[in-house]
């Protein structure tokens, strides 16, 4: 078999390269602790990292839509709790009418009233970063718009949301919405906040009534309608503590849930490209000792001639 004269360059500078390229590569991973930097370096790896670095995508925007909707769920609880304490007073002043024969000490009540229905009207047009919380879908428009007499007190309160709320995912094909109507009058769907025709709520409604009634000093309706009303309205809020103390609690477990497998996730990713430093220092060694040894070889090698075998 003919070996033509160049053929034990062509090997050793084939070799070279090769232990030239392995050690860059033990360098540059023990420079950065990775293992794979480019797909070349492990395919197989390099794909499963890859599908785990999209779960972690998800896994991260159903972490900040959890986030968004917590803080929507806070704000809503607030303006839940002050709509309460509106209704409870509401509701001990209806009582409260039933002893009082003095009209002038009805108007005052009246007058009251008059203070909580605008505070309630007040507490239903509330914003969240500049969203309306109560309107449904619609939250750049204002939910509750109140209709004035020529004496400044408001005769009616109208609803310009819709009953449609926008829901995202928190979890893989798991939608939530934290938020809630401010009325809803068509007997389905999502329940109103203010106003609720399955529940018989109409806080405004029964809020305008009351005080009316107290004007007028008409106790007997206060007794009769006007406190099951309020009572009504007070039942309607519960209903919605206990859905958003739900959602929350809901919030917080798939949060929970979330981080914790994006821990997982980043583990298992860590495992497939970190390096082990000590393995990889050692081989990096190993490279540098067999790249000395092939220029040495070929050095002496390429340096001796047909004297040397005549001598």
């Amino acid at each position: 078999m003919r070996v033509t004269s160049n053929s034990f360059p062509t090997r050793l500078l084939d070799q070279i390269t090769r232990l030239t390229n392995r050690t860059n590569q033990y360098q540059t991973q023990a420079a950065t602790g990775q293992r794979i930097t480019l797909p070349e370096d492990d395919p197989a790896s390099m794909r499963r990292v890859m599908d785990m670095q999209g779960e972690g995508r998800k896994l991260t925007q159903y972490a900040d839509n959890i986030g968004r909707h917590q803080e929507l769920a806070q704000a809503s609880y607030s303006s839940l709790n002050a709509t309460k304490k509106i209704v409870d007073r509401a509701g001990e002043i209806a009582t409260l009418a039933g002893g009082v024969n003095s009209p002038e000490q009805l108007k005052i009540l009246s007058g009251e009233v008059d203070q909580l229905l605008a505070r309630a009207v007040q507490f239903a047009n509330v914003k969240n970063r500049n969203d309306y919380l109560f309107a449904g879908t619609k939250s750049d428009t204002v939910p509750f718009v109140a209709v004035k007499d020529a004496q400044g007190r408001t005769t009616s309160v109208s609803y310009q949301g819709n009953v449609d709320l926008a829901e995202s995912e928190i979890a893989e094909q798991v939608t939530l919405s934290a938020q809630t109507v401010g009325a809803n009058t068509t007997g389905t769907g999502n329940r109103g906040l203010f106003v609720d025709s399955q529940a018989g709520a109409d806080l405004f409604g029964h809020l305008i009534a009351l005080r009316d009634n107290l004007q007028s000093g008409n106790v007997a309706q206060i007794q009769s309608v006007d406190r099951v009303d309020i009572q009504k309205d007070e039942e309607n809020l519960l209903f919605h503590y206990g859905s958003n103390g739900a959602a929350q609690a809901r919030l917080e477990t798939s949060l929970a849930v979330s981080k914790q497998r994006l821990e997982s996730l980043n583990m298992l990713v860590s495992k497939e490209t970190d390096v082990d430093l000590a393995t990889t220092i050692v081989k990096l060694t190993e490279t540098q000792n067999a790249y000395k040894a092939a220029l040495q070889s070929g050095s002496t090698i390429l340096h001796q001639s047909l004297l040397d075998y005549i001598r």
